[in-house]
């Protein structure tokens, strides 16, 4: 089994889920050119030039919610989901599609259009993290009793947003989750393979 990567990407999430397994896996770095191009090699792996992708003999799936979906029904035994599921599935989407986009358009707002996007995604992504403490609320994790990857993928943004103002996790029920998910040994490596700033 292979993981394409790159530090600070969203192949964070997948890199921990892995840990949690403990399955044995190689990670390949893929680097961007000075000109922010990934090698042609990668591209025929994944056309779109994102990472992470997983490949696991001849399987290839990019995408980081869908590796994680994935991830958890290959082993089911690491309990990377729970069940029922509904609200793992909702929370893993919402993150992926919703949190994610936003804080592209904040880091990148020339790539999405013209002036006001980057105004437009910190107050997305402020409600959005604000709508995710509330749900925290005495809950120690976001997707039933136990850490799942919902939890794995909440703790790459909540990093990303620590240079927001206020930063993601000043908010006290993110701040603690983060914290707890930062226990995990997994995500321990994990942060420290990404070269991740932690508060």
């Amino acid at each position: 089994m292979q993981l394409y990567w790159r530090p600070g990407s969203a192949a964070f999430a997948a890199d921990a889920a892995l840990g949690e397994i403990g399955v044995s896996y190689e990670r390949i770095l893929v680097e961007r050119d000075s000109s922010g191009n990934v090698p042609e090699d990668y591209l025929r792996v994944n056309p779109m030039g994102q990472v992470p992708t997983l490949v696991d003999d001849s399987l290839v799936l990019p995408e980081v919610a869908v590796i994680l979906l994935y991830l958890a029904d290959r082993y089911p035994e690491a309990r990377l989901a729970p069940a029922p599921r509904a609200d793992f599935y909702r929370w893993l989407v919402f993150l992926t599609n919703t949190l994610q986009p936003a804080l592209m358009r904040h880091f990148y707002p020339e790539r999405f259009g013209t002036e006001g996007v980057g105004p437009a995604a910190d107050r997305q992504i402020h409600h959005v993290y604000d709508l995710i403490d509330r749900a925290l609320d005495g809950r120690r994790w976001l997707a039933g009793d136990e850490r799942s990857a919902a939890d794995l993928m909440l703790f790459m943004p909540t990093e990303w947003g620590g240079e927001l103002e206020p930063a993601a996790w000043g908010r006290p029920n993110l701040r603690a989750h983060f914290e707890r998910t930062l226990e995990l040994a997994s995500v321990r490596q994990a942060v420290t393979d990404h070269g991740m700033n932690v508060p």
